[in-house]
């Protein structure tokens, strides 16, 4: 069974290291800490210990990717399942109790010749020990 292609948005597409690092730059710059040589800047520690919370933010991003992918997944199984359900050739209501009717009764029959069977062999074997 063929897997249905998901055209991937341009946001999605692979990014090379250079995209990468631009937008590790702009997630900084957005988030107001790209600190520059600037005397109101502050000192090296103070930085660093703004930008943790960023870097954090951004490692967590990879675990939200990974999470992501079985979504992805899953709903791309949906998918599939909502296309193989439009192709069944469902019965008609009519079909359908028909067909229940004759697997009710063919269980009874069943049922009922299985019942004298084993009536029959318990009472052979009744028969035999005593």
């Amino acid at each position: 069974m063929g897997r249905l292609l998901k055209k991937k948005e341009p946001s999605q597409k692979k990014k090379n290291k250079c995209d990468e690092k631009k937008s590790a730059e702009s997630e900084t710059e957005a988030a107001g800490l790209n600190f520059t040589n600037q005397t109101t800047a502050g000192t090296v520690k103070e930085n660093q210990q703004k930008i943790a919370p960023v870097k954090k933010a951004i490692a967590g991003g990879s675990m939200y990717k990974i999470n992501n992918k079985y979504v992805d997944q899953a709903l791309q199984f949906l998918r599939e399942v909502k296309v193989e359900l439009k192709k069944v050739a469902w019965p008609s209501r009519k079909q359908a109790m028909g067909s229940t009717i004759v697997v009710v009764m063919l269980v009874l029959l069943v049922s009922f010749f299985l019942g004298i069977v084993d009536i029959g062999l318990s009472s052979l074997i009744k028969a035999v020990l005593s």
